[in-house]
């Protein structure tokens, strides 16, 4: 969201050589570069165990962002050959993340670079603290310029580790220079909500208790855990997805007017929605997985059919669960969210359901009941915008139809930057609005803790359907109903 230029920097990456780093990190890291918001004086340097000489680091490098996408050769050649550094961890001991600070002073001095430090830390979490603490010791923020540490999801597994790590990092960083990143928060159209609410009267004016019936966010996966069970073992669909990224946009769809577009106000105001969540019940939440499905020839594993799960796991891979928010704005209206694996397609979706008129003008013309107005608001897979509502059909008999406006980001603008080119060049330019606050992860953490301590009841649901008939009937209680678009 900053426009600020990118100051020269070291960009270090912990755990270089995993997926996430040839996947995401590297390629964007490309991409910025490409458009002119890095220069040469940009440095990257990759740190893991593998014990590995630099050319085998670049040319590595240079395989997997040939994989990603096209590049020009020449100019992907060169910055891997100038702007990419390797040092081996090794063990991971004190000395080897001393050994690593001196690396990277030793390519400022020799590149005449100021000491600014970017930390990146792809790493699985049981990898954090002890990282932390060794680049704490070794004194990687004892530089003249600034230093600043990333961190992915999840932030601790419950309350007491997420306190645990908060209270470790700021025993090196200051607040300030922490970035723990969710990445659903850089794409374009969740910052876009902010400017959709606050820049246009005739929304904002209608977000509120008094036009909303309900609002509902859906995050769907069509693949199972796939290569991630032993890990997703110990996570679950509630710590993977509900804790961060779905509990990230409901307070985005929530949040007050902030009294300035500045990160702190923006951030203020997404915690005092989630403080003003009612304790919730687990009668209020469903917890399924998944079982196996065959598309004609092609059979589906069901979860506990996955490598490195047991066969009696009662993990969950799909959540629903209803919330209210206790506030002016929104009290007596439900929040629901949702989120699973091997659902029948990928979609990631926010629907503002309004109220229906208090009568229906049209109920003995029209047979069947008339849909509500609503806004559908698409992260993935194409991102946009719907306002559904109700039109007559041309000639008799009279007949009502649902029909939408639609806007579409890539329709309008063309390609959108990848969520981590954004956060990323955030990350650079000193920019935390998109990040998440230590007050916030430990808040999130508080308030679905007693959810994780008991045994919630497993409802099964066949891969490739929407969820257990649980989740439909956590709707009908208040006579409603998952929307997916019209």
């Amino acid at each position: 969201m900053s426009d600020q230029s990118v100051a020269p920097h070291v960009f270090i990456i912990l755990g270089a050589t995993g997926d996430l780093t040839r996947r995401k990190l590297l390629p964007a890291l490309y991409r910025l570069r490409s458009q002119g918001v890095l220069s040469d004086d940009a440095l990257v340097v990759g740190a893991a165990l593998p014990d590995m000489d630099l050319k085998e680091f670049r040319a590595g490098v240079y395989e997997a962002l040939q994989a990603v996408g096209s590049h020009d050769d020449k100019e992907l050649r060169r910055w891997c050959d100038t702007c990419l550094y390797y040092q081996s961890l090794k063990q991971g001991s004190p000395k080897d993340y001393e050994t690593l600070v001196e690396y990277i002073g030793a390519l400022e001095r020799q590149r005449h670079l100021p000491g600014n430090r970017v930390l990146y830390l792809a790493l699985p979490p049981t990898s954090l603290p002890g990282t932390i603490e060794g680049l704490g010791e070794a004194g990687v923020t004892r530089s003249h310029g600034w230093a600043r540490i990333v961190i992915e999801k999840p932030f601790g597994h419950d309350f007491p580790s997420a306190r645990a790590l908060n209270t470790l990092l700021h025993r090196y960083f200051d607040e300030s220079q922490v970035y723990r990143i969710d990445h659903y928060l850089g794409k374009e159209t969740v910052q876009n909500m902010l400017a959709f609410r606050f820049a246009n009267p005739i929304f904002e004016s209608l977000w509120n208790r008094d036009k909303v019936e309900s609002v509902q966010i859906t995050v769907a996966e069509d693949l199972g855990v796939e290569h991630r069970g032993a890990y997703y073992q110990g996570s679950g669909a509630f710590r993977d997805m509900v804790q961060n990224h779905l509990t990230q946009l409901m307070t985005v769809v929530a949040m007050e007017v902030p009294v300035a577009f500045e990160a702190d106000a923006i951030r203020n105001e997404k915690l005092k929605a989630l403080h003003s969540i009612t304790p919730i019940s687990t009668e209020d939440v469903v917890f399924g997985q998944y079982t196996s499905w065959q598309i004609k020839d092609h059979p589906i594993p069901g979860y506990r059919e996955e490598p490195g799960v047991p066969a009696d796991s009662t993990t969950e891979t799909y959540v629903a669960m209803k919330m209210e928010i206790h506030n002016w704005r929104w009290q007596g209206v439900p929040f629901y969210l949702r989120t699973g694996k091997r659902l029948p397609r990928k979609l990631t979706q926010i629907a503002v359901i309004f109220r229906d008129a208090p009568t229906h003008l049209f109920r003995s013309l029209v047979p069947g009941s008339i849909r509500p107005n609503m806004l559908l608001i698409t992260l993935q897979p194409s991102e946009g915008f719907s306002l559904c509502f109700s039109v007559k059909n041309p000639g008799r008999p009279f007949q009502l139809s649902p029909h939408a406006l639609h806007f579409a980001y890539e329709k309008a603008f063309g390609p959108l930057p990848e969520a981590y080119e954004t956060l990323l060049s955030d990350v650079l330019t000193g920019d935390q609005t998109l990040f998440v606050s230590a007050d916030f992860t430990e808040s999130a953490w508080r308030l679905y803790s007693p959810l994780l301590k008991g045994t919630m009841p497993i409802h099964f649901y066949t891969a490739g359907t929407w969820g257990p008939d649980e989740a439909d009937r956590l709707l009908l209680q208040k006579g409603h109903q998952w929307q997916l678009g019209w």
